[in-house]
C-alpha cells in the first residue's frame, strides 16, 4: 500500500503527532478539522454557524490539496459538543455540499481540542 501525507498550510497545521490527511491508494483520510482560523492558529471569532463554516472550510483546503474537492467526499463524521447545535450542521451543510450528499455519523463529545464546539472529519477518493 502507498501511504502519502497531504500537507497545506491553507488548512490548520497539525497540532499533534497526525498528519492533515494522507492518501491511501486514492482513498482519503481528512484529519477531524476544528474551527482554526490557519493563519493565526486561534478559534474563529462568532458563533456556532461560523464555527461550523470555518470547519468545512478547512476540510476543503485540504481535500484541494489532496487533489479533490468537497464533492469528492463520501463520508463525515461530525463531532459536537452539543447535540442541540445539530440543526445547524444541517442548515451550514448544503452550503458546501450538494446532492447526493456524503455519508454521515454525529457523535455528541464531552469536549474537543482548544475548546471547540465541533470537528469534522472525512473520506475522500480520488478518482
Amino acid at each position: 500500500m502507498n501511504k502519502k501525507p497531504i500537507k497545506t498550510s491553507a488548512a490548520p497545521a497539525a497540532i499533534g503527532t497526525y498528519s492533515q490527511a494522507i492518501d491511501a491508494n486514492g482513498t482519503v483520510y481528512l484529519s477531524g478539522q476544528i474551527p482554526l482560523v490557519p493563519e493565526t492558529m486561534e478559534l474563529v471569532a462568532g458563533d456556532m454557524r461560523e464555527q461550523i463554516h470555518q470547519v468545512f472550510k478547512n476540510l476543503a483546503a485540504v481535500a484541494q490539496a489532496a487533489g479533490g474537492t468537497l464533492d469528492t467526499i463520501v463520508k463525515l463524521g461530525v463531532f459536537l459538543t452539543e447535540m442541540d447545535d445539530f440543526p445547524i450542521v444541517n442548515e451550514v451543510m448544503p452550503v458546501y455540499f450538494q446532492e447526493p450528499y456524503p455519508a454521515r455519523a454525529v457523535v455528541g463529545v464531552g469536549s474537543l481540542p482548544k475548546g471547540a464546539r465541533v470537528e469534522v472529519d472525512a473520506i475522500l477518493v480520488i478518482s
